[in-house]
């Protein structure tokens, strides 16, 4: 892996929006507890702007995206928000620089084309994590925002959650991947394609009619993605809908249909993806799956 450091007081965030939209009232207060949690912050020129859909025309989002990237004195990227748009840009990202001196990409969402891009590419770790929009006074002393900080700084993780019927009990210890599956998906046949070969494999999704799950977890199998897996753990399917008629399945009738002929651990319901309670995860790094009938422990073993 190329690691990046970890964050210490007075270690620089930058904040960039390389997809969709966001207003600059939505990043202030999580500069804010950025700021309260020892880091400065370098504002993207992206903050606040806007182009139809996107925080800025492809190229202006892409010049900031890059500068962030090639900033020396930056050691975390925080996106602004996801939505749409990083695929749009990826191809033209210049990594030289980056790699030189890897830093953190935060972000979930559409920052998934990110995520895997880095680790299937470059070997570098990133953080499947809250964006801007996480942070407002209500929320900022919430444990899901603190294993944002936890993951920065190097503290150690461990996530303890309760077992479920869908559950398939089992223990597994290697590399995390993923994100979301739409755009997980998407990446299929690109450069940025998704390698879970030997890896727990990390999945979640918002917005999905129930065939499409099928249809885009089909795509997944077709392509052996869950032939050689470790484990699969399986954050929040929020905001699913049905057709007319009925699909016939639950989401989780639907996953476990996937993968019925392999034995690995399957965790249900973890708490990360576009819901309240969005933990963050180290994509790339060794972690520790523990399913039982006395609930779900994930560990970061911090072997990067």
């Amino acid at each position: 892996m190329n690691n990046p450091s970890f964050l210490k007081k007075g270690s620089v965030v930058g904040i960039t929006c390389p997809s969709g939209y966001v207003s600059a009232d939505r990043v202030a207060y999580a500069i804010t507890v950025l700021e309260n949690w020892g880091f400065r912050v370098k504002k993207g020129k992206t903050i606040g702007a806007s182009h139809h859909y996107f925080s800025g025309t492809d190229a202006e989002r892409l010049a900031d995206l890059q500068e962030m990237m090639d900033d020396p004195e930056v050691d975390a990227i925080l996106m602004g928000r996801g939505g749409y748009g990083m695929s749009r840009i990826i191809d033209e990202l210049d990594f030289r620089a980056f790699l030189h001196k890897p830093k953190w990409v935060c972000g979930f969402s559409d920052i998934t084309v990110l995520h895997s891009h880095l680790e299937s590419r470059f070997l570098v770790p990133s953080l499947h994590s809250p964006m801007c929009g996480a942070f407002a006074p209500e929320t900022a002393h919430e444990g899901y925002l603190h294993t944002l900080y936890s993951a920065l700084t190097g503290e150690s993780i461990l996530y303890h959650i309760n077992d479920t019927p869908y559950n398939r009990h089992g223990v597994a210890e290697a590399p995390l991947t993923g994100g979301n599956l739409s755009l997980l998906v998407h990446l299929m046949g690109s450069a940025s394609e998704v390698n879970t070969e030997e890896k727990i494999l990390f999945l979640e999704d918002i917005g999905e009619h129930l065939y499409k799950i099928d249809r885009m977890l089909l795509t997944l199998k077709r392509a052996g993605k869950f032939d050689h897996l470790k484990g699969l753990i399986l954050g929040g399917f929020t905001e699913l809908e049905d057709t007319e008629r009925p699909f016939g399945q639950t989401v989780e009738d639907i996953i476990l249909d996937k993968v019925k002929e392999f034995d690995y651990p399957v965790c249900f319901h973890f708490p990360s993806g576009h819901q309240a309670v969005n933990h963050t995860l180290t994509l790339g790094a060794v972690h520790k799956l523990a399913v039982s009938e006395n609930g779900v422990i994930l560990e970061l073993k911090r072997k990067l």
